[in-house]
């Protein structure tokens, strides 16, 4: 039996470990091919990072960790795309740490994809990255970005409020070289757990698309009853035989 993907969120992590992957890349696949610009909103612990490494994979045409998956036989594995994946619920955002995370994370990934930045400041820098990193590879870039409202969330209580709005208005600056970069951008994904709508922290990138409601994306993450009892027969019926009780009366 295939391992339950208990907290594992990364798809090398799954597919190395055998754990059990329910394959949505048929759903990924029309993400990809279809659109350009997104915007996903989910709860807590329901596949987000798990999708954002997904699609890095893919882009990243590392091809083994799709085998026997429905995209393998229709993707084209012989491009590879740099990717910029950030995620924010991974950065130093406490109390006046996000501009120097920010600056820390480009860095980093200046580091990993042996280019080096000249410019100062993160917006800046962030630009050049991406233009850099068209230049090295001449593709367009893939942008990934995770949790992206875990600044702001994580103060919305009345006594850390002035810190959110705060970290919200980083935020609105950071992104906003999106726009300015879009003709080297291939694909954009954007996930948190909430909108800011109000505050327009996305209003520079008007092409980008809201699939939180999406009734196509519906089933790009978690698990549906055909899914449930086809990739988990093999626990179903551990269960079944256990506990003396039907499939009918599990499920």
């Amino acid at each position: 039996m295939k391992i339950l993907p208990l907290g594992l969120q990364t798809l090398s992590n799954i597919r190395d470990r055998n754990a059990i992957y329910v394959d949505k890349t048929e759903s990924i696949h029309r993400l990809v091919t279809t659109g350009t610009h997104y915007f996903l909103s989910r709860p807590r612990r329901f596949g987000k990072s798990l999708l954002v490494s997904t699609v890095q994979e893919l882009f990243e045409a590392n091809k083994i960790l799709f085998q026997g998956l429905w995209i393998e036989t229709k993707w084209d594995w012989s491009v590879k795309y740099p990717v910029i994946h950030i995620s924010f619920d991974a950065l130093d955002y406490h109390e006046d740490q996000l501009v120097a995370s920010i600056d820390n994370e480009l860095s980093l990934l200046a580091a990993k994809f042996e280019v080096v930045l000249t410019q100062i400041g993160f917006k800046p820098r962030f630009r050049e990255l991406i233009q850099l990193l068209y230049q090295k590879y001449q593709q367009q870039v893939v942008i990934l970005i995770d949790e992206y409202d875990k600044p702001i969330i994580e103060y919305l209580e009345n006594h850390t409020l002035k810190q959110a709005k705060k970290n919200l208005q980083i935020l609105k600056r950071f992104y906003s070289v999106l726009k300015s970069s879009d003709k080297y951008l291939k694909f954009l994904l954007i996930t948190g757990v909430s909108k800011f709508s109000k505050v327009s922290i996305f209003s520079d990138l008007n092409k980008l698309s809201d699939i939180t409601l999406n009734k196509h994306y519906a089933m790009l993450m978690g698990y549906t009853q055909l899914e449930l009892e086809y990739y988990f027969s093999d626990y179903l019926q551990l269960i079944e035989n256990q506990l003396n009780l039907s499939r009918a009366a599990l499920l």
